[in-house]
C-alpha cells in the first residue's frame, strides 16, 4: 500500500474513533441526565437547560468512554457505604438548602447549620453519589451549568471553608491586585493568603496528608500526552467512594477524584457569594485520582494555586481538561 492510501485509512480510522467515543459520551451523559433528576430530582426545566450546555460541547461529561478506565463501578461504590446508597441521605441538610445532597456553610466555633446563608454539594457534579465526575468542563461553562439549576459556582473561600470544617469571613486581600495584570494580582493575593493560613494547613479528615483515604489510588493513562481528550482517560472513582474522605462540614472528595474549579474574585464586585455573575479569575482547588502516588502540588484545604492555565471565568477560551470537575454552591 501507498502512503496516500495509508494515511486515508489512518484518518478514516480515527474519525470513526471519534464518532464511537463522542456517540458513547452522549449515551452517558443520557444516563446521568436521568440519574439527576430521578435521584437528587432536578427539574425538567432546569434539566433542559442543563442539557443544552452539553449540547454545545462534543468532550464535556465522566471522561473519553474510549479511553476512560474508572478505578471502581457504581455498584462497588454503593456496596462500601453501610445501608448503600441511603447512607449519604440527610433530611436536615435538605430542609436548611432546599436541595437534595448539600451542606450548610457556616464557622461551627459560632454558628448552628441552621444559621448558614450558603450552602455547598456535597460531591463533584453531578452531585449524585456513586456516580462519576464530570470532567472537560471550562469554569464558563461550569458556571452556566450551576446557573442552569438556580446554584453558583462557589467563591474560593466557600470551598475552602467547607473543606477545613469552618467557613471563615472572605480574606482576599484586593488592595494587592490593584494596578497590576490579573496574573500579577493572583501571584500577590495567594503569597499573602497562603503564608496566613500554611502554619494551620490541614486536611479535610485530619492534620496530615493519608493515603488511601480519599479518592487518589487511581492510575494515568500511558497514553497520556500531557491533556489530550483522545490520550488521556478521567480515571476517576464513583463520588462518595470514600465516605472517610469528608470534612467536618460533611463534604466529601475534595481531594483526589477530580480537582475542582472555583471563582477567584479580584475585586468586590466579582464576589459569586455577593450576587456577582461577570465573576473573577480561575482557581483550582483539591488534587486528582493519581494523588497518592503523583503529588504535584499541594491540596491542604486553604491553600491558593498560582494562576494555572488562567482566565477569567467566563472567557469562553477557559481551561478543560480531563481530571478537572467542578460543584456549585447556593446563596440561601
Amino acid at each position: 500500500m501507498s502512503i496516500l492510501p495509508r494515511l486515508l485509512a489512518c484518518i478514516t480510522l480515527a474519525f470513526a474513533a471519534e464518532g464511537a467515543a463522542a456517540q458513547g459520551l452522549a449515551e452517558l451523559n443520557a444516563g446521568m441526565f436521568r440519574e439527576m433528576q430521578q435521584r437528587r430530582g432536578v427539574s425538567a426545566s432546569e434539566l433542559a437547560r442543563v442539557k443544552e450546555i452539553f449540547a454545545r460541547s462534543a468532550i464535556i461529561g465522566q471522561g473519553n468512554p474510549a479511553i476512560t478506565r474508572h478505578a471502581l463501578t457504581p455498584e462497588e461504590c454503593a456496596a462500601r457505604l453501610p445501608g448503600g446508597i441511603g447512607y449519604y441521605d440527610n433530611p436536615r441538610f435538605e430542609q436548611i438548602c432546599g436541595d437534595k445532597y448539600m451542606a450548610p456553610l457556616y464557622d461551627p466555633r459560632t454558628q448552628s447549620a441552621s444559621q448558614a446563608t450558603a450552602c455547598i454539594d456535597q460531591f463533584e457534579y453531578p452531585n449524585v453519589p456513586c456516580t462519576y465526575p464530570v470532567v472537560w468542563v471550562k469554569t464558563s461553562e461550569a458556571a452556566q451549568i450551576c446557573a442552569a439549576e438556580g446554584k453558583r459556582l462557589c467563591d474560593a473561600h466557600e470551598w475552602e471553608g467547607a473543606c477545613a470544617g469552618a467557613l471563615e469571613a472572605p480574606d482576599y486581600r484586593f488592595d494587592l491586585a490593584e494596578g497590576v495584570s490579573p496574573s500579577a494580582a493572583v501571584s500577590r493575593m495567594q503569597a499573602a493568603h497562603n503564608a496566613k493560613y500554611e502554619p494551620q494547613r490541614a486536611w479535610a479528615y485530619g492534620a496530615n496528608y493519608q493515603a488511601g483515604v480519599c479518592a487518589a489510588a487511581s492510575f494515568k493513562n500511558g497514553s497520556c500526552d500531557g491533556g489530550s481528550f483522545n490520550g488521556c482517560g478521567s480515571n476517576t472513582y464513583p463520588t462518595g467512594s470514600f465516605p472517610g474522605c469528608t470534612s467536618p462540614l460533611k463534604v466529601y472528595d475534595l481531594h483526589g477524584n477530580a480537582a475542582e474549579h472555583m471563582n477567584l474574585p479580584l475585586s468586590p464586585g466579582q464576589m459569586s457569594s455577593r450576587g456577582s455573575t461577570t465573576l473573577g479569575v480561575t482557581e483550582m482547588k483539591g488534587s486528582w485520582f493519581i494523588w497518592d502516588t503523583v503529588r504535584a502540588h499541594p491540596d491542604w484545604c486553604r491553600w491558593r494555586a498560582p494562576f494555572w492555565h488562567g482566565s477569567s471565568v467566563m472567557s469562553s477560551g477557559s481551561h478543560a481538561n480531563y481530571h478537572l470537575g467542578f460543584r456549585c454552591c447556593k446563596s440561601i
